[in-house]
């Protein structure tokens, strides 16, 4: 396909994504189906164009001043793609598959609008009602993780320590151009392709297949290390879900002690067993029944809750998330956290952790849930976070704290991660 028809396709799914109102991997998939003589490059400079438009939807909205699919996918060939407008202009000449886009002077007059001009919610590409939220959780450069937070992601993997080593798997990934995650102990980066540019398969590599390694997100390692299960402890992942950190916590563990995976949707779980074996992992145990989880009642040295929530940290990976975030689906979240920290404090011990975890950057699900569960909950407290990042982490950067309230909170601008937050609890003994 030339550059015109994978324009017209992304306008396809863009217009598919607002007349439908779901999953873009559903649009994008549906899009291949109905047309098959698209190669695997058409189809991830389409799936690249869909995303980055979703990525920065508000500030080409704005420059664009339109809210066209067509205005904003030439917004993003030409701010994003670094396009030249007359290479665009030639290069769509004549093909009959192409969109029909402004002319030349046209293009060359929107895009030398000053976008500092703009709201801060637009320059940010967040939406405005939770312009307050993010300057509460980063201070002063809350429009820095923002934008951040509107860029591509890298793809991060984790080095499973029970089949190999991180030089081994760097050497297996050197085409690739991967290199060292800068906290992760265990992780390797590589870095976001540019424009129509596809990443790697990494679970296509024989290396995944050898149980070498996982993908995932070096914040997302970085709160399963900072939770701390160490060689012989019985460890509760209350929210396991597919298990990325039970597998994290299980490798640090060298499959000694117990991991106890649980989650209250079952059928969650079912991708474990099969992650599980790849691993090599053998001290993980599935909880599928409440009378199993209840025999583990104030016996666990740590329990982990990875607690449902808004996504906000994921942003970079699921843009189309950000536009459909309500405060109504806020609020239900925030009543899901109140509940499963709740219900995972009774399997703590004495002197035991309690670490929760979101993939959310917004106070109201983090520290304000850490405040309203002590208030709740006298039997805790709360361990130094920071003295944990330090002693866990650290490496050259300080311990990266929310502007206000307890924990860690990290982000693309600040740690080069998604955004996740990590706060400690301990039960008094």
């Amino acid at each position: 396909m030339r550059l015109g028809g994978r324009m017209q396709a992304a306008v396809e799914v863009l217009e598919d994504l607002e007349r439908r109102h779901r999953p873009v991997p559903d649009a994008l998939r549906d899009w291949g189906v109905s047309h098959r003589f698209a190669g695997s490059g058409d189809r991830a400079a389409i799936s690249n164009l869909v995303l980055d438009v979703l990525r920065q939807k508000s500030s080409n909205t704005w420059l664009m001043d339109s809210t066209s699919p067509v205005d904003l996918v030439t917004s993003v060939l030409l701010r994003t793609w670094n396009y030249p407008i007359d290479k665009l202009a030639n290069e769509l000449m004549g093909d009959k598959f192409a969109p029909e886009i402004k002319t030349p002077e046209e293009l060359t007059a929107l895009m030398s609008r000053d976008l500092k001009s703009a709201p801060d919610h637009v320059q940010a590409d967040i939406p405005e009602w939770c312009e307050a939220a993010f300057a509460e959780a980063f201070g002063p450069g809350w429009m820095q993780e923002a934008q951040a937070l509107a860029m591509r992601a890298p793809l991060d993997l984790r080095v499973n320590t029970l089949r190999a080593d991180r030089d081994k798997v760097l050497r297996s990934l050197k085409a690739s151009g991967s290199v060292e995650s800068r906290f992760a102990a265990h992780g390797i980066r590589v870095p976001a392709p540019h424009g129509p540019k596809r990443q790697i398969a990494a679970t296509s590599e024989v290396a995944f297949a050898k149980g070498w390694f996982e993908v995932q997100d070096e914040g997302s390692q970085l709160a399963a290390h900072l939770t701390g299960a160490a060689p012989g402890e019985q460890v509760l992942d209350f929210c396991a879900g597919g298990g990325g950190k039970t597998l994290a916590m299980a490798a640090e563990m060298e499959n000694r002690g117990q991991i106890h995976a649980f989650d209250s949707d079952r059928k969650r779980l079912a991708p474990m067993v099969e992650r599980l074996r790849r691993a090599g992992a053998r001290n993980v145990q599935i909880v599928e029944s409440e009378d199993t989880l209840n025999l583990l009642e104030e016996k666990m040295d740590r329990v982990l809750v990875d607690a449902p929530c808004s996504g906000t940290g994921t942003w970079r990976r699921r843009p189309d998330a950000k536009w459909r975030l309500s405060q109504e689906n806020l609020d239900s979240r925030i009543r899901d956290q109140d509940e499963v920290l709740d219900q995972a404090a009774r399997f703590v011990k004495p002197g035991g952790m309690l670490a929760y975890v979101t993939c959310s950057v917004l106070p109201l699900e983090n520290t304000e849930r850490v405040e309203a569960f002590l208030a709740r909950n006298q039997g805790f407290e709360m361990r130094d976070a920071a003295e944990i990042w330090t002693a866990r982490a650290g490496g050259d950067l300080s311990p990266p704290r929310p502007q206000s309230g307890p924990g860690l909170l990290l982000g693309p601008a600040r740690t080069g991660t998604d955004g996740f937050y990590f706060m400690a609890l301990s039960r008094r003994t």
